[in-house]
């Protein structure tokens, strides 16, 4: 499956919105799209990354959408740590 991160400036979200996204990335939780929330990172200037995993731009797109969050701009990653090993198969994976 292929990583995502996700970038928006000043995005607001409510204190209910980032337990539920923490809460998604917690657990290995794939939505319609085929696409699983796995970080989310802020800035203290407000800047929002989002890491996700999915099959393409367009379901990550589709995604955000369903919740009702305008996607930024979307760009597929590679990890340069761990290439080609997804978060399961990482040494000491609780999973």
């Amino acid at each position: 499956m292929a990583r995502f991160m996700d970038f928006r400036e000043h995005l607001k979200l409510s204190a209910a919105a980032i337990a539920q996204l923490a809460e998604d990335a917690r657990k290995p939780k794939t939505d319609p799209f085929g696409v699983r929330q796995m970080e989310l990172y802020r800035t203290p200037d407000g800047k929002v990354y989002y890491q996700l995993e999915g099959p393409d731009e367009d379901a990550i797109r589709q995604h955000h959408a369903a919740l009702g969050v305008p996607s930024g701009e979307v760009h597929q990653v590679d990890s340069l740590t761990w290439p080609g090993l997804t978060e399961q198969s990482r040494p000491g994976s609780q999973e």
